[in-house]
């Protein structure tokens, strides 16, 4: 008999009789599970954190910041610097009308669902021009607001986080309290975390009268934003900088490797434990089937064959604990909304865990891994057991 139709025979024979051996079966594969359950739990939410941030940009669009400002709750820009922007190269058109928006950004405090205390809420001032250059946007829910109103579109993210931000709630900030008029939203992006109101209304109730915090724009296309760029860094005293909305938001991104990272780090310390759990469970089953291994290596199975068998049987038991690891997460946190500190904004972003393709592949990796190291060791010391040692076990 071919060495491939020996290992079939006796993985076969495992496989039949692991029923009887449940009891260290599912040792292996809950151990197993658990690992991959956490691991892809935490790579789901990096990967939907990630996703929420980096989908926001494209590239036909641009955010212009005071120049040496990261972000727009650290930028400032003037009324008449926005009036000089309308001028400028390379900008689209919208009914003889630059698609520039001049937008205020600041935050407030607000209660999440279920909490005693409160969490940062970024708070956006628009113009009508802002619609436009977001062709995203849609109100699912109510309406608009009314321009030089005191009323507010809260975005799908942050409804569905924050307490008092239905329709026709009222939300006080700083100096002045607006209306809640209608929902929206961006599609799924870090915009739906927010609350948008009209921007002259927004800079009387902050204090920031005749400034914004920056600008966005449309460009004509992409390889209009060179044209962009050198008219603003070659405008006397305009101290701007312009980035792809792209880049801008990749960048605020980067904190969602932090938590990859950390996701593979918990994921294989995890794993550490349940290769022991393997391994003790494993060698404890190889002992109690010494005579059944010492028949085999009697009929003429050599010890190699055997390996290979045990090895296949370890690493079936440990992809089904993969899939059932991989499984669980999915359908506990796959599309789950949660919201966390975003980097730069130091304001709440909402975001749904992701539990991709790619993310299970990482899990059954883990799953697998275990199930070599945790195999690899007894199945070698059975496969080397003197035939008679292991017949006088019967």
């Amino acid at each position: 008999m071919g060495f491939f139709k020996q290992v079939l025979s006796i993985t076969s024979m495992n496989l039949k009789t692991v029923l009887e051996r449940s009891g260290a079966s599912i040792v292996i594969i809950v151990g197993i599970a658990g690992s991959v359950a956490v691991m892809v739990s935490l790579l789901a939410m990096a990967e939907g954190l990630e996703k929420t941030i980096s989908s926001t940009g494209e590239d036909d669009r641009v955010i212009i910041l005071r120049d040496g400002s990261g972000s727009e709750l650290s930028s400032g820009i003037g009324n008449q610097e926005i009036d000089i922007l309308f001028s400028a190269p390379g900008i689209k058109k919208f009914e003889d009308e630059s698609m520039v928006a001049g937008e205020l950004f600041a935050i407030i405090d607000l209660k999440k669902k279920g909490a005693e205390s409160t969490s940062n809420l970024p708070v956006r001032g628009v113009v009508p021009m802002s619609f436009s250059i977001r062709p995203e946007f849609e109100i699912i829910k109510g309406r608009n607001i009314t321009s030089g109103t005191a009323e507010l579109i809260v975005g799908k993210g942050a409804y569905d986080q924050y307490q008092g931000v239905e329709i026709g709630d009222k939300i006080k900030a700083r100096d002045g309290e607006g209306t809640v008029v209608g929902i929206f939203s961006t599609g799924g992006d870090v915009h739906e975390s927010e609350i948008w109101g009209d921007v002259s209304t927004l800079q009387s109730v902050f204090r920031r009268e005749g400034n914004v915090s920056s600008a966005i724009a449309r460009l004509e296309s992409k390889e209009t934003f060179d044209d962009l760029r050198i008219y603003i860094e070659s405008y006397p005293n305009l101290e701007l900088s312009v980035v792809t909305e792209d880049k801008f938001f990749e960048d605020q991104a980067s904190g969602s490797e932090l938590i990859k990272v950390f996701g593979v780090v918990v994921g294989y310390i995890m794993a550490i434990g349940a290769v022991f759990a393997a391994l003790n469970t494993m060698y404890s089953a190889v002992s109690t089937r010494l005579v059944e291994i010492g028949t085999l290596r009697a009929l003429g199975f050599d010890g190699l064959t055997v390996l290979a068998a045990l090895m296949i049987e370890a690493l079936i038991l440990a992809m089904i604990g993969g899939l059932l690891g991989a499984g669980i997460s999915y359908l506990l946190f796959n599309g789950y909304t949660v919201s966390t500190l975003a980097g730069g904004s130091f304001s709440q972003t909402a975001f749904a865990f992701a539990v991709t393709g790619e993310v299970i592949e990482q899990g059954l990796t883990l799953a697998l891994f275990v199930g070599l190291v945790g195999g690899l060791f007894p199945a070698w010391n059975a496969a080397r057991r003197d035939i008679t040692e292991a017949l006088r076990s019967i």
